[in-house]
């Protein structure tokens, strides 16, 4: 299996992230019921589980910011924001609005699989 391929399988089968009952997220504790497992190894998994889950979240986040960002800013809106106007609404410095419109753009243009 190739590293893209292999990337590609990761990418599709995080770890669900469930949401937690209100009553749980009120005890500052209480973390996707992971206190509550005693044996490490399997507090080591569901915990690795969590952290690709994480941050498979966190790349397909970025990039719909992205896409938002470079849709935001198409010259050919007649209402298009400025960089900075986007970096003011997603609280990012206008350099980095920039490079998210780049990227976006680059996103949006890319053909779909």
């Amino acid at each position: 299996m190739t590293e893209s391929e292999a990337n590609e399988r990761q990418r599709l089968r995080p770890a669900p992230l469930l949401f937690e009952p209100s009553q749980a997220t009120a005890d500052p504790e209480h973390f996707f019921d992971l206190e509550s497992l005693e044996d490490p190894r399997e507090l080591l998994a569901r915990a690795t589980e969590l952290t690709q889950a994480f941050r498979a979240a966190t790349d397909r986040s970025v990039e719909f910011q992205a896409m938002a960002a470079a849709q935001l800013a198409d010259p050919r809106r007649f209402d298009r924001l400025t960089a900075a106007d986007v970096a003011q609404r997603a609280e990012w410095t206008e350099d980095y609005a920039k490079k998210m419109i780049e990227f976006g753009r680059s996103l949006l243009d890319s053909p779909r699989a």
